[in-house]
């Protein structure tokens, strides 16, 4: 399968855009360690900007970026919303409120319990109705929603916007599903080339190991946020040079994607 990649956003722990992510993954910079800077979700009307969560405020600065960066339409676009867990804070706060005395759930934290939640809020910000998909894959989140991705473009003929994020969970979930930040990608992937298209991306299925970075940082970011593991393709796309990488799915299954200039 094979799509346009015109427009990508990206927030993680010392990289708060796509611009400085790709300057770190071109070696222009250093990876500065700090926490994942979360921009207020302006776009959404003021009662459910107080009611977003950091999944939520992750998932839109993400889609927006790269709709920005590609000159888009946010509403106009089908999206595939990917991620390992959802929201870690939400499900532990439910936890806590079940074990205790007072078992009376919030509407606001029960809403945004579900796995849909972000894509939910991004129809309200966006006023998008085309078709949208939440998916989940556990670590293989990324590989599977750039497969389902690139699927809707290939079928349809339409771009097709990529939301791959993640939460942490606080303590004593933590220590089961040791995430330690939010972070995402978002992709937006078309089926023609045009003036803004940043590289063309074929996906084939292989069983080789996947991609490993020799910077100790940047590995501990691929390996401890699922939606990082587009890391090592993120970077083929920053230096502008054809390559092939492969980014983990599925064991034994991984993806190859060849990167074309």
């Amino acid at each position: 399968m094979k799509a346009w990649l015109d427009g990508i956003g990206l927030i993680a722990p010392g990289l708060p855009d796509w611009a400085t992510t790709a300057a770190v993954l071109r070696g222009a910079t250093a990876l500065t360690a700090a926490p994942s800077v979360l921009p207020a979700p302006a776009i959404l009307p003021p009662a459910e900007r107080r009611r977003a969560s950091r999944v939520v405020k992750l998932a839109l600065a993400l889609g927006l970026e790269a709709c920005a960066q590609a000159g888009a339409d946010p509403a106009t676009l089908a999206t595939v919303f990917s991620a390992s867990g959802a929201d870690g804070h939400n499900c532990h706060a439910l936890c806590e409120q079940l074990a205790g005395d007072d078992r009376q759930i919030s509407p606001t934290r029960f809403h945004n319990s579900v796995h849909n939640a972000a894509a939910g809020y991004w129809g309200i910000a966006t006023g998008a109705t085309a078709p949208c998909q939440v998916i989940c894959a556990f670590d293989a989140s990324f590989g599977a929603g750039l497969l389902d991705a690139l699927a809707q473009v290939a079928v349809d003929g339409q771009p097709v916007l990529l939301i791959a994020y993640d939460s942490e969970y606080p303590a004593p979930l933590h220590a089961k599903r040791d995430t330690p930040d939010c972070a995402g990608v978002a992709l937006l992937l078309s089926p023609e080339k045009s003036e803004r298209s940043l590289a063309s991306l074929t996906v084939d299925a292989t069983q080789e190991a996947a991609a490993r970075f020799a910077d100790p940082a940047l590995e501990a970011l691929r390996t401890a946020i699922p939606a990082l593991r587009a890391l090592p393709l993120l970077q083929a796309i920053a230096t502008g040079r054809p390559d092939r990488v492969v980014v983990d799915y599925l064991p034994p299954m991984q993806l190859a994607v060849t990167v074309g200039a």
